[in-house]
């Protein structure tokens, strides 16, 4: 079975996307390289996200309550939404046919980190990173330097003019375009006070708020003028910088974390002369022959998101609670809308320690029944996005994921076949007698052993 187009058909779907869904086991066999990566970029119409949960503002009955009641409610209500919003990025990495964009958007929310409370403030970052994931670099970052989740978590909303903020202006060049080393601490000082009177009204939308802007003459990276956030935004854009920064981490990100600097400055040139297409960016990695590199292969740890969303995708399954979800998530380290820090998530072998390197390869079989879940989630070091719960809360609800399997259909989808080969990436070091070994010879156990390999972690 290990034919090339077979190897690389399951690369891509791994890289471009979470994974082969159950219902693509055949696709990795016969269909087209080619076609299949079509398939990927083809997009459906663009919709976004909204809450079922009650909106705080329309709810009448919040108009008998105390004040420590309506904080209280408030709360309440912004955790749901929060939760809503966390479960329903979780199932369209799982069951969206746009894979790509899913993939690239779950990319985009770690490098445009925001971590806030404000559950419509969530909603709108991510419906703007959703929409221009596979667009245009310049409108996304527009886009997202006006959100008001971004403004709030760098405090460009206390930016104004003889008092300016620098935070804003400092992590737009260091995180989210041109990296260290290619600015100075003076180009900070500048682009802060360009910056000035940015912010949001209380409806969240964006606002330029004339009065507490400087209209002073500002240098900034070499140029001079009476410049504006926009003006900044695009004098940026204007460096090669951004574009070199901007495609080296989405190298790492969907190739290899070693960085081949010869193809790295290609893709940069034709990203940067391409006016920052994303989606022509991604094309010229996807369709390179490098790209299917043995190096490139299976040497990727999986985030706790791809290992869940991977697992989702290739097991049927119907969850009773899903609020359980977040909780792995807590567990692993990887919370939806809630990044460490504005840096994003660490990547690699970051994601591994002994705590969370058992839970991992024990995923499979407490998914499956087979072991209780005997883990707390750590204490934060601040808001907790409503998960502060006791530990006899947590020992009693989530021992049992509720989570219950369609093995039936695992058997028949897998009869004739050898699971290894559809859910490991690189089966050269696996030990097919051990995993064997450790059960009968059912597709059931074998799928649940192979899902507990360090193997299995890898993509």
């Amino acid at each position: 079975m290990t034919v090339p187009s077979f190897i690389n058909n399951k690369h891509l779907l791994w890289r471009a996307g979470f994974g082969p869904g159950i219902n693509q086991l055949e696709d990795l066999e016969n269909k087209d390289h080619n076609a299949l990566l079509n398939d990927l970029f083809k997009e459906e119409n663009f919709a976004e996200i909204d809450y079922q949960t009650a909106e705080t503002e329309s709810s009448d009955y919040m108009n008998d309550k105390s004040p420590a009641e309506k904080k209280k409610e408030i709360q309440k209500i912004n955790r749901q939404q929060n939760e809503e919003l966390n479960l329903n990025f979780l199932y369209k990495m799982v069951t969206s046919n746009e894979q790509l964009r899913e993939k690239m958007t779950f990319f985009w929310h770690g490098h445009f980190a925001s971590r806030v409370q404000n559950p419509k403030f969530n909603r709108q970052i991510l419906n703007v990173i959703r929409k221009n994931a596979l667009g245009n670099f310049r409108e996304l970052l527009f886009e997202v330097s006006k959100a008001p989740a971004m403004l709030s978590f760098l405090n460009n909303q206390q930016n104004k003019k003889d008092h300016p903020n620098e935070n804003f202006a400092r992590e737009v060049m260091e995180l989210f375009t041109m990296g260290r080393g290619n600015y100075t601490e003076k180009d900070i000082r500048e682009g802060a006070r360009a910056f000035t009177g940015w912010g949001y009204d209380k409806g969240g939308n964006f606002v330029e708020r004339k009065k507490l802007h400087d209209e002073g003459s500002k240098n900034f990276l070499g140029k001079t003028g009476n410049f504006t956030g926009n003006d900044v935004l695009n004098i940026i854009l204007e460096q090669k910088a951004t574009s070199r920064f901007i495609t080296a981490k989405i190298y790492k990100f969907f190739v290899n974390e070693n960085a081949d600097e010869t193809i790295i400055n290609t893709l940069s040139e034709n990203f940067y002369q391409s006016g920052y297409d994303i989606k022509k960016l991604m094309t010229d990695i996807f369709s390179s022959s490098w790209f299917y590199d043995k190096k490139n292969i299976g040497n990727r740890i999986k985030s706790p998101i791809e290992l869940m969303a991977g697992m989702m995708r290739m097991l049927p399954m119907n969850i009773q609670n899903p609020e359980n979800l977040i909780v792995y998530q807590k567990l692993l380290g990887q919370m939806l809308l809630y990044p460490p820090n504005v840096a994003g998530w660490p990547t690699g072998k970051s994601w591994i320690d002994s705590s969370t390197l058992m839970l991992r390869l024990q995923i499979p079989q407490i998914w499956s029944g087979l072991r209780p879940l005997d883990y707390r989630p750590k204490a934060d070091d601040d808001v907790d996005m409503g998960l502060k719960n006791n530990t006899n809360t947590l020992t009693k609800n989530f021992k049992n994921p509720n989570i219950t399997i369609d093995w039936e259909r695992v058997e028949k989808i897998f009869a004739g076949k050898k699971p290894e080969e559809y859910l490991i990436q690189n089966t050269k070091s696996l030990d097919m007698n051990s995993v064997k070994s450790f059960s009968d010879n059912s597709v059931k156990m074998n799928v649940i052993n192979l899902m507990s390999t360090p193997e299995y972690q890898l993509m």
